[in-house]
């Protein structure tokens, strides 16, 4: 992404890098919901490569012990650089492990739940430390360690306790630097964000700037620039709120000269191509082409189970479609302006980067999304099309939120997410035509359903997938051996995190009574109640 789209360079940013913890993302989340922007990165990335100087560095927690050999430790360069930091759980353990490697042991007792904080007085005036102003003295924190301090690191005090840990929270004598054991982050300690704020605001002086207006205006200039006068982009769609946004920015900055392209894979929605078509063209004004390559796609399916394989081989295939479609666009535009389409426009969220991004140690690569994990290398290596990715920081509810500021309707912005791949990663098993009719048949009944019932918008995602194996079922007396339907469903804000949806045993008993009477080769429905983690939203 080049450095003129990044808003770093234009909001005061607090840098969270990321030890592995499940709880990281949240940071970011809490901190942006106090309208702080703050960027995620991994715990190896290197001051010398970063492009901005941020107003504050939080260390996050993470699985590994501080003292265990190849555990993940944080670039000196950063604890140098002269802002405040804040290390949380494992964070706080790598600052005093720098200090002495005597710092932090192997806890006696583990704590993983709530415990009760006290936050400790400095003086006779009963004055806490910044980190704690206007906090109570007594609060429920979540902890969720097994190591902690075993003593004090060199020119540090304490400013927080609990009855297991009697370094819950520290601070430097005379550099604001911060240490605290338990996580503020999560929902399970309900002054955390008020601690957040207080080193994000008060602390760092982080201007709490960071609203979906300004990012349009922003974004908007970043585009122009990016692009410049001549060049042409072409992005790609799906009807998905995400690139609808997209193609919504792209044309607000550059008009006529971007092209949206939505390519029929073969395994769109219900009727997708048509409603998406319309949507675009009629109500957002996009200039929009329906490209099918169904059969390309399906012939490419054929034999094909691997998940990582699907999404390599969909990704690729993608590209070469648009590649053919700039191409044609170019052709045109070069005999009337000479100019040439020179990007690629991709609709990718924070959650599918954090995803995908693996380094060592720490995290690993969960599954490749079709946005950032399945580009041929000549896109990556800048040779061709450009990659443009003007949602690539935001989580979903800002690109909602940010929907909602370009004035797409309220129906839109909240439709449900479709993968690019589409229904091809609802099909466990290999991709054949007859098999993405009967998930495209039983998706279309089981989200009727939900809209009917008053639930979509209490509904961040559903939708009906295929399983690779059959079940024997009883049809008017006879046997049958047909398809398994596996239904789903989810709550979330941020898609890092979700639980399943709470349907009432009636309304899945309809539903499941539906799709095995209307769609031909269905024997048995499933409900999917798993949560992420562990479990992922998509089935592959």
């Amino acid at each position: 992404m080049a450095d003129a789209e990044i808003p770093s360079a234009t909001f005061d940013t607090i840098l969270t890098l990321d030890f592995g913890s499940q709880y990281t993302h949240l940071i970011t989340r809490r901190l942006r919901e106090l309208n702080v922007y703050s960027e995620m990165l991994p715990c190896t990335q290197k001051l010398a490569d970063l492009h901005f100087k941020p107003k504050g560095i939080i260390l996050s927690g993470g699985p590994y012990s501080v003292y265990e050999e190849g555990s993940p430790h944080v670039d000196p360069a950063f604890l140098d650089l002269g802002v405040p930091v804040l290390g949380i759980c494992y964070g706080q353990q790598e600052l005093a492990y720098r200090l002495g490697k005597d710092n932090v042991v192997a806890g006696v007792a583990r704590e993983y739940g709530h415990a009760d904080l006290n936050a400790k007085r400095l003086d006779d005036q009963g004055h806490v430390d910044r980190l704690f102003a206007g906090l109570e003295d007594h609060m429920k924190v979540w902890m969720s360690h097994g190591d902690k301090l075993a003593r004090l690191p060199e020119g540090f005090h304490t400013i927080a306790t609990t009855s297991n840990s009697e370094y819950a929270g520290i601070a430097h004598q005379t550099k604001p630097v911060y240490g605290v054991q338990f996580h503020p982050e999560v929902s399970h300690t309900p002054n955390g964000i008020k601690l957040l704020k207080n080193f994000a605001v008060e602390i760092c002086g982080a201007n709490q700037n960071w609203t979906m207006s300004k990012f349009v205006d922003q974004e908007i200039a970043r585009i122009r620039k990016l692009v410049g006068e001549t060049d042409h982009v072409l992005g790609a769609v799906s009807g998905g709120v995400d690139s609808t946004v997209a193609a919504k920015l792209m044309k607000e900055a550059i008009g006529d000269r971007f092209h949206a392209v939505l390519v029929n894979n073969g395994c769109m929605r219900w009727q997708e191509c048509e409603s998406v078509h319309e949507r675009l063209t009629k109500n957002l004004g996009i200039n929009l082409t329906v490209v099918d390559a169904s059969k390309l796609f399906l012939d490419g399916l054929k034999g094909v189970t691997d998940p990582e394989k699907k999404r390599k081989f969909i990704g690729g295939t993608f590209i070469d479609v648009f590649e053919q479609q700039a191409e044609k666009i170019e052709a045109e535009a070069q005999h009337t302006t000479g100019a040439k389409v020179k990007w690629f426009l991709q609709g990718t969220l924070y959650p599918d980067v954090i995803e995908s991004i693996s380094f060592k140690g720490p995290s690993a690569t969960i599954k490749t999304h079709h946005n950032v994990g399945g580009l041929p290398q000549r896109m990556i290596d800048g040779q061709g099309m450009r990659l443009i990715e003007p949602l690539r920081e935001l989580f979903k509810d800002e690109v909602r939120a940010l929907g909602e500021q370009l004035g797409i309707a309220h129906e839109l912005v909240m439709r449900h997410p479709f993968p690019g791949p589409g229904i091809a990663i609802r099909i466990l098993g290999e991709v054949t035509p007859e098999r993405v009719e009967i998930a495209r048949r039983a998706d279309h009944i089981f989200i009727s359903m939900i809209r009917e019932a008053g639930l979509y918008d209490q509904i961040a995602q559903a939708y009906a997938a295929l399983d690779p194996s059959k079940a024997v079922g009883v049809m008017g007396d006879k046997r049958v051996y047909a398809e398994i339907i596996i239904l789903r469903a989810v709550e979330t804000t941020d898609f890092m995190t979700a639980r399943a949806f709470p349907f009432d045993n009636e309304f899945l008993s309809r539903a499941a009574t539906r799709i095995i009477n209307e769609v031909h080769g269905v024997s048995r429905v499933l409900y999917d109640i798993s949560s992420k983690p562990p479990a992922t939203i998509e089935m592959e």
